[in-house]
């Protein structure tokens, strides 16, 4: 049992509010416990310039991200003037790989697709739990694409979500929270498609080292978490659910 009641395979209660802002064609908040993200996934009918001299160009999605001041303690500082810290950098260029391999950049077209993901509040698992909801957002946005005559079951080819495991305590969980994060022997983010394919993997022992078999337990632990949020983002997008 963990500190705060979870089984060690427990993921923390999701919640989703859709849509949550009205100004992008897709947004959501999402809480994984005590952890809030907000996406949103807006549109812009242009393409970076090297994706320009495809021929014929085509479709590209990206992402930002960033934690809100009050979203942790001590206060975080504004990044301003597209001056963007370290962490935050690798974490919005982990998000954009993982949700481009949601999506048929052809049949997507000549545009893009931004996926913004504000931490309203952080207790660990930001950068997963932005994949998944950034990824439910991103299907909002394509299917109001709808009129402009883009098929989303030719654009969306896979759901993607991600969740968070580690060694704590020697014992192998399951969507690490802060505390445990913070104190976590291995500190692992795992990257999947609904249907069970790898995305990206980043693992790294925090203390000393760890064993295949420490390994093989946190992969089957995220090969469970990830069915789970699969399912929730189903429940969620309901009709929408483009597969």
């Amino acid at each position: 049992m963990r500190h705060d009641g979870r089984l060690q395979n427990q993921l923390r209660p999701i919640r989703v509010e859709r849509p949550f802002a009205t100004a992008a064609p897709g947004s959501v908040l999402i809480h994984a416990g005590n952890t809030s993200v907000l996406c949103t996934a807006s549109i812009d009918d242009s393409v970076p310039p090297w994706k320009m001299k495809q021929d014929p160009p085509t479709g590209w999605v990206t992402a930002e991200y960033n934690m809100l001041p009050g979203s942790t303690s001590p206060r975080k500082n504004r990044e301003r003037s597209g001056k963007v810290d370290g962490r935050s950098q690798e974490i919005q260029r982990l998000i954009g790989r993982s949700l481009r391999a949601a999506v048929d950049t052809a049949a997507l077209g000549p545009r893009t697709i931004t996926i913004d993901c504000d931490v309203i509040r952080a207790d660990g698992g930001t950068r997963t739990l932005s994949i998944t909801g950034g990824f439910i957002a991103l299907v909002d946005a394509v299917n109001s694409l709808k009129p402009a005559g883009v098929d989303p079951k030719k654009v969306l080819i896979a759901s993607i979500a991600a969740v968070s495991v580690g060694v704590h305590q020697g014992v192998a969980v399951l969507d690490l929270d802060y505390p445990e994060d913070s104190r976590a022997e291995v500190d692992m983010n795992v990257v999947m498609t609904g249907e069970g394919r790898f995305v990206e993997v980043q693992g790294s022992a925090e203390k000393g080292t760890f064993s295949p078999e420490q390994l093989q337990a946190q992969l089957a632990l995220a090969i469970d978490g990830v069915r789970q949020l699969s399912q929730v983002q189903r429940e969620i997008l309901g009709k929408d659910w483009p597969f």
